[in-house]
């Protein structure tokens, strides 16, 4: 009694694409920033759908992704005082108020990030990006402005540290003054003094 394969001897030596294909390696999972950005868009699609009229990305401004934002602060788990609340400008209320919760300025200006990546990975052009919109900026920063007022928190821009530039100077020191042994670099030079920055 003879067994024969009967997938690749019926088939004329075609084992079939399951046998002949090496098994690729199973593929890493997203970074969380991806998943993070494709969720992200995600939901913004979705909001467009719902959009009252539907709305086409193709057709979306600056104003819709403001509209976006505005309508995620009832989400939001961020207390901020209203200017009236008598904990205004409090970092630590001493009791609970009725002050609306908003989302936070740093998760606005970070999912319009994601969403601002997501936009060009989906074929949209970088000048037509209304995510990047001026008035989308406009508005993150009066955010920004108004919860650090709300929140007593001051907002400080952080200061870009600046790598020291170093001048590269030739300095010609005549032949008598290297053998009176300072090397012939005197440090009250001009030219030796501006060349090393304070």
């Amino acid at each position: 009694m003879e067994s024969t394969d009967s997938g690749s001897q019926q088939h004329g030596g075609d084992p079939g694409p399951s046998s002949v294909t090496p098994s690729s390696p199973p593929a890493t999972p997203p970074s969380r920033y991806e998943s993070q950005k494709r969720r992200d868009w995600n939901t913004f699609l979705q909001y467009l759908k719902n959009h009252k009229p539907p709305l086409a990305l193709s057709r979306c401004s600056g104003a819709h992704v403001i509209e976006f934002l505005k309508y995620l602060d009832q989400c939001g788990k961020t207390k901020v005082h209203v200017a009236t609340c008598p904990y205004f400008g409090h970092q630590q209320p001493p009791s609970p108020c009725a002050c609306p919760l908003k989302q936070a300025w740093g998760s606005l200006d970070a999912l319009i990030g994601r969403l601002r990546a997501a936009y060009e990975e989906h074929g949209g052009r970088p000048d037509s990006n209304p995510f990047a919109a001026r008035a989308v900026r406009i508005y993150l920063r009066e955010v920004r402005e108004s919860q650090a007022k709300a929140r007593g928190i001051p907002y400080e821009k952080k200061k870009r540290k600046r790598a020291p530039t170093v001048t590269t100077a030739r300095i010609d020191v005549a032949p008598s003054r290297q053998s009176e042994g300072g090397g012939g670099c005197n440090v009250s030079d001009p030219s030796v003094a501006e060349a090393v920055p304070p």
